[in-house]
């Protein structure tokens, strides 16, 4: 499939820069609020959360653990305070009916840099790459679960690329800075949305955690689509979207209910037909077809004659 080079740029002098942007905006500022929880400490001396995403504290009362972590930490022989039992089980709660892939374009503070190299491909015009197998994240998180059980340790988060942003960021570790590096290259030069879209098993985790979450993109539109492709260009996960958007998934559904789709919005902010809307995962709705054009009278036809 062809990606276009400037995607939403209809949208964009249609409806302004800011609306056809507006999702882009709030998951930045989003990446950037939780990054603050945790830099106000180090930078500031005001701490309102110790640690990192992989387990924090927030206020000195509110656990937080990534489910992850925690099943590595189980798998290695480990066993875990209260307190990581409990901040697993917020953090798995809330995913689950929020829905797990949230995490990974809304939380991650690896997505900023993956968007970019996406960004940075397009404008470079690299239409090829390695294809790399859909279930293959799923392996790496087999090999890394089987790797804690192996060696006796947490064994992605020696080399978690999401611990290593934060600390690198945070505490100036700057040689972890070099994995980041290698995820952009990665993703620009040899496949395209190669980490989060095949790698990660991260990724691949909160997917499996995505199967009841209620937050939804929906086609509800999908009459309108002129098939601009601006969606598919922009779409992290561009699989998800064509069974909503035709029609052609489970009871015809305008919902997006696969669990790679990331809830990021872009399809939403590039559409200038607004085919896309965030909802929840019930809304069965389809925006009503444009009513047909009247037929002109027999005397205008005759006249016209």
């Amino acid at each position: 499939m062809s990606v276009k080079r400037n995607p939403g740029l209809e949208a964009r002098q249609q409806l302004g820069w800011f609306k056809a942007n507006k999702w882009l905006l709030a998951r930045r500022a989003t990446q950037l609020g939780f990054f603050l929880l945790f830099a106000t400490g180090p930078l500031l001396g005001i701490w309102i959360a110790k640690g990192t995403l992989a387990s924090s504290m927030t206020f000195d009362v509110l656990p937080l653990t990534d489910p992850l972590v925690l099943l590595q930490s189980l798998l290695a022989g480990f066993q875990p305070e209260s307190l990581a039992l409990i901040g697993a089980g917020i953090v798995l709660g809330a995913y689950l009916l929020i829905g797990g892939r949230v995490y990974c374009s809304w939380v991650c503070p690896i997505n900023p840099v993956t968007d970019l190299a996406a960004w940075t491909r397009r404008k470079l015009d690299i239409k090829k790459g390695w294809n790399i197998k859909p279930k293959t994240r799923l392996w790496v998180l087999g090999a890394i679960l089987l790797a804690s059980v192996l060696t006796g340790t947490i064994a992605f988060e020696l080399i978690n690329p999401i611990t290593t942003l934060y600390r690198g960021l945070l505490f100036g570790l700057t040689w972890g800075l070099v994995t980041i590096l290698l995820i952009f290259l990665f993703d620009v030069f040899v496949t395209r949305n190669g980490w989060c879209g095949h790698i990660c098993p991260v990724g691949a985790f909160y997917g499996l955690v995505n199967t009841t979450g209620l937050l939804r993109v929906s086609a509800r539109g999908r009459h309108r689509c002129d098939d601009c492709m601006d969606c598919y260009a922009v779409c992290p996960e561009m699989h998800v979207i064509a069974p909503a958007l035709n029609g052609t998934g489970r009871d015809e559904t305008p919902i997006i209910t696969n669990i790679d789709c990331t809830a990021c919005g872009r399809c939403i902010d590039v559409c200038p037909e607004r085919v896309f809307n965030f909802t929840h995962r019930f809304d069965q709705r389809l925006d009503p077809p444009p009513a047909p054009k009247p037929l002109a009278a027999r005397g205008d036809l005759v006249k016209a004659a």
